[in-house]
């Protein structure tokens, strides 16, 4: 189904978006790229610059487009309905990949059928457990589709195929999943090192324990089989009062690589490539901070900017735009999910609450 629409950030249809309170370092400016995008989640580029967009409270999967090259989508089209929280989309060899909880869908050449997409199942037989089940999927430098499997509950020893990151061959004649990484409680974003080609991915940390503790975690997985702690160590250091006696060391688990802060649910996270910006922030990590539903005090609800020294290693973490989040008042009107490097080297940034997506730019 294709829905014509136009965005004009001058004339807003969605008054609740309030892109004045939101502060950007010098040189930057916010838009909407889109607008009434109900939940908007996960991001995916097509080949000719579509970009999709997955849904965690609704069933639905989107496309977009900006046919005129204005800086705001112009053409959406409903490409599925009726799914259970389909939040993850990939793109890969013209095909679009649509991760629902249990299942992955394909739909093959989609960016020449988006007026009348079909799709087949690939895949069927992750777990169907709800809680943590919706997914972000991306494929690897080696082809391959990782999907993660998030613990069914806030703390819990679950069987072994649970808080992990999976990996498959969407194109084997028997798919199998592969553990590539364990103890990863909850990740909703990840993405490769442009240089290294090495996997970083966020994750976020269990409640329950208090405003400030643990934190959640942004880690880096340069191997297969590595276990990151859940659910007996959190943040690298601290054991969990229920299950930590049932595990090993801290030192048996990968400790984190930067911890960002307890209950701010980082999300969706990318590297930038792009040459828009200042050189200074190539290769760094954008990261979407989802923001916090139980602390007593809100956190999160921005985009953070992870900076890597020569070495890989994590230098700092610093703001790189708020103003959803009235720290005053507590009041929030948006959060951030996921990030998407559009081919100028622009990025948009999702908001499942304002129900829309954002672009950011360099104004030199």
């Amino acid at each position: 189904m294709l829905i014509s629409f136009a965005c004009n950030a001058q004339n807003q249809k969605n008054n609740y978006i309030q892109l004045e309170t939101i502060k950007l370092p010098a040189g930057f400016e916010i838009s909407v790229w889109a607008e009434d995008v109900p939940n908007a989640r996960s991001l995916a580029l097509g080949d000719n610059g579509t970009v999709f967009v997955g849904n965690r409270q609704g069933n639905k999967v989107y496309a977009l487009q900006d046919n005129n090259k204005d800086g705001k989508a112009d053409k959406m089209y409903t490409l599925a309905e009726g799914l259970r929280m389909p939040n993850g989309v990939a793109f890969k060899g013209g095909h679009l990949y649509v991760a629902e909880v249990s299942k992955i869908h394909r739909f093959k050449d989609i960016e020449k059928n988006l007026a009348t997409p079909k799709s087949e199942i690939i895949f069927d037989q992750f777990p169907d457990k709800a809680h943590h089940g919706w997914k972000f999927i991306a494929f690897g430098p080696d082809g391959l589709l990782y999907v993660p499997i998030g613990a069914p509950c806030n703390i819990c020893e679950p069987e072994e195929i649970y808080a992990t990151i999976t990996r498959i061959d969407v194109n084997a004649s028997t798919i199998k999943p592969e553990i590539f990484a364990q103890g990863v409680r909850n990740t909703v974003g990840f993405d490769w090192h442009p240089d290294t080609k090495e996997l970083w991915f966020t994750d976020n940390g269990r409640d329950m324990m208090g405003d400030d503790i643990p934190d959640c975690e942004l880690n880096h997985a340069p191997k297969k089989g590595m276990h990151f702690g859940y659910p007996y160590w959190h943040a690298g250091d601290v054991k969990d009062p229920e299950f930590g006696n049932k595990g090993k060391s801290k030192d048996a688990y990968a400790a984190p690589a930067a911890k960002l802060g307890a209950h701010t649910a980082p999300l969706g996270m990318r590297f930038y490539t792009g040459s828009q910006f200042p050189s200074q922030y190539k290769n760094s990590i954008f990261v979407a901070k989802h923001g916090s539903w139980n602390r007593s005090k809100k956190s999160g609800y921005q985009l953070t900017r992870v900076i890597l020294d020569n070495s890989g290693k994590v230098q700092k973490e610093e703001v790189f735009a708020e103003g959803w989040l009235d720290h005053a008042s507590q009041d929030v009107w948006g959060r951030p999910v996921d990030v998407l490097q559009l081919p100028d080297g622009s990025i948009l940034v999702s908001d499942d609450m304002a129900n829309c997506i954002y672009r950011i730019s360099y104004k030199r």
